[in-house]
């Protein structure tokens, strides 16, 4: 819950390096809420409270992505091969997924340490 809450007070942070920890954390509770908002849209027929959680939490997820593909040395503008049907998305995911780069790189220190 600490990953998931640091993300939304940072929601502006496009800089820096976020691990994997943090990125999937934080997508593990955003989906969790976002299931529990849809089922009270269900219960109460409204169909608006996973529509508002949704863009409520759009900057947060754009900016943990972003810093998520820094801290793999990549610029968060590759985000953008998302909007390529199946294919873009697939590789993002495989993006998100690799480990961090050892060391310094162009977007900061390393999270996890020192010596990666």
């Amino acid at each position: 819950m600490e990953y998931f809450l640091s993300v939304v007070k940072q929601y502006v942070n496009f800089e820096g390096r976020a691990r994997r920890r943090e990125y999937w954390m934080y997508i593990l509770f955003y989906l969790i809420f976002y299931v529990g908002a849809v089922i009270i849209d269900y219960v109460i027929g409204l169909g608006l409270i996973a529509l508002i959680y949704s863009l409520a939490l759009l900057l947060p997820s754009i900016s943990v992505a972003a810093r998520r593909l820094h801290d793999t040395g990549r610029s968060g503008w590759w985000q953008l091969l998302a909007l390529i049907p199946l294919i873009g998305a697939i590789i993002v995911i495989i993006f998100l997924v690799q480990d961090s780069t050892p060391g310094d790189n162009k977007y900061g220190s390393n999270p996890k340490g020192i010596n990666g």
